[in-house]
């Protein structure tokens, strides 16, 4: 540094002055890396002295495992899948249940995080839906290679008993069932489906979701009874992807079950099955009825949607002995409030004219906002709002 020269004229001095000393000559980025290697050890005092050593690593450690009051608890998944209409979903802050949490870094490296919620407010005018039991019930499951698979009872109790929501009817009124299916994938979508639509309306869910079992049980929870996908094959499989379990027309038979009995045991809890898709796998008898033989043996029912009415795979049912129905309407063919609402119109003309009628449809948000306003007031018009177990026991009841 060099100092400045001060005007010493007219001051006479009382010494000669002393010859000023030079300093050495810095550069400047010599004194930025001393400046820098200052703050550096001013910081690492700091923290010694004042700080906590172990502020930035975790404070405490959460079990991977939920215990066994979280075990039937969703999972906040980041990585959600979404179907066709169905935009994938994240989760903000305040839309996370406040009653608990448990998570940690798996061996992955990937956040797991398990949330228990706590009972949300019932439908406005609707009483809250009691529970159904939890599942699995005991003697109606066996521990396959996979997973827990439905099985008959000792006592000839099925799976499909057991787990249906129990119903009433009401004299005189003709029963109107829903199935909302495509559910598990998209998280806000499945949770509107459990929380916000009434305890009567069945849903469907789909085997390769994350959680499955959670979905499910938080469903029967809320009242529902629940059924389980079975992905079939399509005429167009490049079209519409089912996913690496399907049913095939032309696999052989063992193929086929081997599949079966993964899809099965992927959950626990449902009454019975539907298909997803599955045009071309209904069109082959040969392919069906060792299907159908299982899902009998096993204490099933089935509920076909959008595969036609008599179909091959009908057939076989009814030839195995295996209870089955299908849906009278698709509601959301076009995905339109209005056409929505004329289909469920149609759904109470044909109860009123066949004592019963089935609608299926997704879980689209503009499908659940129609089907739940619908259902508001359809009892006020004379109809019995039902699950879909109850419809297909009364056409049983009925042959």
């Amino acid at each position: 540094m060099i100092r400045p020269r001060v005007n010493m004229r007219g001051f006479a001095p009382k010494q000669p002055p002393k010859p000023a000393r030079r300093l050495p000559q810095l550069s400047h980025r010599t004194v930025a890396f001393a400046f820098v290697g200052v703050l550096a050890v001013g910081a690492l005092a700091a923290v010694q002295i004042f700080g906590d050593p172990s502020a930035a690593g975790p404070r405490r450690i959460v079990s991977l495992q939920p215990s066994t009051a979280e075990a039937n608890a969703p999972r906040v998944s980041f990585t959600d899948a979404a179907e066709e209409g169905a935009e994938m979903q994240t989760f903000g802050i305040d839309e996370l249940p406040q009653t608990g949490e448990y998570g940690e870094i798996d061996e992955n490296g990937e956040l797991r995080v398990a949330v228990v919620e706590s009972q949300p407010a019932p439908t406005a005018g609707r009483p809250p839906a009691p529970p159904l039991p939890r599942a699995p019930l005991a003697g109606l499951f066996e521990n396959g290679p996979n997973g827990p698979l439905p099985i008959i009872a000792s006592n000839g109790r099925t799976p499909a008993q057991a787990y249906a929501r129990p119903f009433t009817p009401q004299q005189g009124r003709p029963k109107v069932a829903i199935v909302i299916g495509g559910l598990g994938f998209n998280a806000t979508a499945t949770t509107q489906a459990i929380d916000e639509l009434p305890a009567e309306i069945t849903l469907s869910f789909v085997p390769y979701a994350q959680n499955l079992q959670s979905w499910i049980d938080r469903a029967r929870a809320r009242g529902h009874e629940v059924m389980l996908e079975l992905p079939m094959e399509p005429f167009d499989p490049d079209a519409d992807d089912t996913g690496p379990q399907t049913l095939l027309a032309s696999a052989p038979a063992q193929q086929n079950i081997s599949r079966l009995e993964q899809l099965l045991s992927r959950g626990t809890g449902y009454f019975g099955v539907t298909n997803y898709q599955g045009a071309r796998f209904a069109t082959s008898a040969q392919a069906s009825a060792p299907i159908a033989q299982a899902l009998r043996r096993r204490g099933m029912v089935f509920i076909s949607s959008g595969i036609g009415q008599r179909t091959a795979l009908s057939v076989e049912a009814q030839r195995a002995q295996l209870p089955n129905t299908a849906a009278d309407r698709i509601i959301d063919a076009r995905r339109e409030a209005d056409a929505i609402d004329d289909q469920l119109l149609n759904l109470e003309a044909l109860a009123l004219q066949n004592q019963s009628a089935i609608g299926a449809g997704f879980a689209y948000p503009v499908t659940m906002e129609q089907v739940g306003r619908w259902a508001r007031d359809v009892e006020s018009r004379g109809y019995q709002l039902a699950p879909a177990s109850a419809v297909l026991n009364a056409r049983a009841a009925r042959r």
